[in-house]
């Protein structure tokens, strides 16, 4: 008599064989410990610094040989805080507004079948021999604070760039910037490295596109400060700068 294979056990096995196995090679370590503030493209506020801390098992400097005759690179992560057992064919774009729909393969949203990311960094410098072992010094990343990279793959302008491209629904959001007004006496209390990015990030509207009320105070933790700021036909005005608590 022929065995018949368990229902369950046979939907399993199929669900198993459609799962790719992906390790986390490193983590990214930024001034965002929440998702608000982050830019919303990379490259987009250039001198924002992170570092590419690689896991135990990858802390092989040889890893790294040749990377330095680059000067960005391709970072593929994970949208840790976005991950989703169900999917949607569309979503809302913040930029739009978040009340018109696009497909979601038309749109870098983090609510997608796999929740993952690509973004473009600078490559600052590369540090071989750290007590973290090799670590690669970034800039202009968009990642949250502890956000998990499947892979590192070298950025090539001969194949990597289009100026011919069209860029869709999304073209016509690329100038969007506000007036940064942020008295001195604040702004000094941030580091100095930190003294330009600040008034950069804020340029691109860390705001969600459907809220724009002009006496709401907005705020968000960077570099260890939790910034607030409101904002008033086109002017985001900086409130506070305030040292956040030392966990």
């Amino acid at each position: 008599m022929q065995n018949k294979k368990d229902p369950s056990a046979a939907q399993a096995e199929e669900l198993s064989s459609n799962i790719a196995v992906m390790k986390v090679i490193a983590r990214i370590r930024s001034d965002f410990p929440t998702k608000f503030g982050i830019p919303r493209q990379s490259g987009l506020v250039d001198s924002l610094q992170a570092s590419v801390i690689f896991e135990p098992e990858y802390r092989n400097p040889d890893a790294l040989r040749g990377l330095d005759g680059y000067s960005h690179l391709w970072l593929i992560w994970q949208f840790s805080e976005s991950v989703r057992q169900s999917w949607s064919p569309t979503v809302r774009p913040p930029r739009l507004g978040g009340n018109r729909r696009m497909g979601v393969f038309a749109t870098r949203s983090p609510f997608r079948p796999n929740a993952i990311g690509l973004s473009c960094v600078k490559i600052a410098g590369i540090e071989p021999d750290s007590p973290a072992g090799p670590v690669i010094h970034v800039l202009g990343a968009d990642l949250m604070d502890g956000t998990p990279i499947f892979d590192i793959k070298p950025y090539l302008p001969h194949a990597d760039c289009r100026p011919e491209a069209s860029g869709g629904f999304a073209a016509p959001l690329v100038d969007h910037a506000l007036k940064v007004e942020c008295p001195p006496e604040l702004l000094l209390k941030l580091p100095e490295q930190h003294r330009q990015t600040l008034p950069d990030l804020l340029a691109q509207d860390p705001r969600p596109s459907y809220q724009n009320d002009p006496d709401r105070i907005y705020g968000f933790p960077f570099a260890g400060f939790e910034i607030r700021f409101s904002v008033r036909d086109g002017v985001l005005s900086v409130r506070e700068i305030i040292p956040e608590p030392a966990r």
